[in-house]
């Protein structure tokens, strides 16, 4: 256990708010200036129904209680407490205690109980504890929500395009600094590969990256999916809430597609970018956030903008860092190499052996438009893997309709596709080719005009 100095700078309580609820106001003034001193946030009430009204409106991770209270005991609110759904932390302290107190204490769900008169170090570790706790169940609600499928597999930013090799430079550049970023791109090109590219780079990379799909959350449940509720803010809110910027403070939220939030909660997330508060449903007060957003959309955003579906002040606060992905079948050069990369990696997954990615596989890959992106082609590369083989000569890759190529351009993608696959070695891929390098330059050349 560390020792209470090095609690007392522990930048971690500056993420966590105390309810103190004790009828002596010394007691209550001693404890405010000892915790707040170490960084949390802290509330306090004189009773346990100034306690409860405390809760409705603001979040707290734990709660010291004294037993002893004018009208409703704390043990007794205690148990109310556990029944109404409050999962935070209670520590109870008392002047007046047995051994049955104490277990009674203990069944009524206390996670600590300390006797008066304590050290300030007593309850300083308790918090820790209690701390430490919370910041367990934030990370394994998150682990809990990739699991569920709201975030994909993590994959690197994997290419030799020109377009590729600028978006890590451009990702490298902004992922220190603290500005929301905007990334664009069609569906499946990686827009959430960027994002947890620029988390992981970034200051905040031991801190949680949260993703949140906004199209797959009705608009009924949005608001409070990322702010939070109240108990009885509305009907079926039978407890309080905590909202996913809870979750990813002092991280990252990864707003997916927030071309389909409604305009209404537009404009709360305007103020909360802002502003860096957010107001649960039903509570009267705001609360701090430290919590860096990265949003992406397959949307042409000025667009909507134009015809009024998104609110032009939030596209501008946005768009003061934007990354554009280009689509797949803008990047050929980058089709060989994901595809290597997905046959090697899904295959070490599966149990399976890699497939070969003959110049003639790699040529009819790079011929087809691939409407689905990355995603699509990993999907492919899965279930030829399974299947024992890529699809035959004649067939379409993804079982779609392959884009209508000229001669030459079929001619071209498969010499791309080949130098990619032999990392541009030329002298190796007019081997492959069966042509001279002296022609394979020449060819470059061309395409290079």
């Amino acid at each position: 256990m560390s020792s209470p100095d090095s609690l007392a700078s522990n930048p971690d309580w500056h993420d966590y708010a105390v309810l103190v609820v004790d009828d002596e106001a010394g007691m209550r003034s001693f404890l405010q200036r000892a915790l707040a001193n170490r960084g949390c946030t802290v509330h306090v009430a004189e009773s346990a129904e100034a306690g409860a009204r405390a809760l409705a409106g603001d979040h707290v991770d734990a709660i010291v209680l004294d037993i002893a209270l004018p009208g409703k005991a704390g043990i007794e609110w205690l148990k109310e407490l556990r029944e109404s759904g409050f999962s935070g932390d209670v520590i109870l302290i008392t002047a007046f205690a047995d051994m049955e107190t104490a277990i009674d204490a203990l069944r009524a769900g206390a996670s600590d109980f300390i006797l008066k008169p304590f050290r300030v170090d007593q309850i300083v570790n308790s918090l820790q504890r209690c701390f430490e706790r919370a910041r367990l169940t934030r990370e394994n609600y998150i682990l809990r929500r990739e699991v569920a499928g709201l975030s994909g597999e993590v994959e690197g930013m994997i290419g030799s395009s020109p377009a590729i090799l600028q978006i890590c430079a451009l990702i490298k550049r902004v992922a220190p600094t603290p500005s929301t970023v905007l990334i664009l791109g069609e569906s499946g090109v990686g827009k959430e590969v960027a994002a947890r590219a620029l988390h992981q780079m970034s200051t905040r990379a031991d801190r949680p990256f949260v993703p949140v799909n906004c199209a797959a959350i009705s608009a009924e449940l949005i608001e409070s999916e990322l702010f939070g509720h109240t108990r009885g803010a509305f009907t079926g809110a039978s407890e309080s809430r905590n909202g996913l910027f809870y979750y990813a403070n002092g991280g990252t939220l990864f707003l997916d597609e927030i071309g389909e939030l409604p305009l209404a909660l537009q404009t709360k997330l305007l103020r909360v970018l802002e502003e860096r508060r957010i107001r649960p449903i039903g509570s009267a007060k705001e609360l701090p956030v430290d919590v860096r957003v990265i949003a992406a959309t397959n949307r042409d955003v000025r667009a909507e903008v134009a015809r009024g579906g998104f609110r032009e002040d939030l596209f501008y606060r946005l768009e003061v860092l934007m990354l554009e992905i280009p689509p797949l079948r803008e990047r050929i050069e980058d089709i060989a190499v994901l595809a290597a990369h997905f046959n090697r990696q899904l295959a070490a997954r599966l149990g399976l052996p890699p497939l070969a990615i003959t110049p003639e596989v790699a040529a009819r890959l790079a011929a087809y438009a691939w409407p689905g992106n990355v995603r699509e082609l990993r999907n492919l590369v899965e279930r030829s893997l399974i299947l024992g083989a890529f699809p035959a000569s004649g067939e379409a890759p993804a079982g779609g309709e392959p884009l209508p190529l000229s001669l030459a351009e079929v001619e071209k993608r498969h010499m791309l596709a080949v130098l990619a696959q032999c990392n541009d070695n030329k002298t190796q891929a007019a081997q492959l080719l069966g042509v001279s390098r002296k022609t394979l330059e020449r060819k470059c050349a061309e395409w290079e005009q």
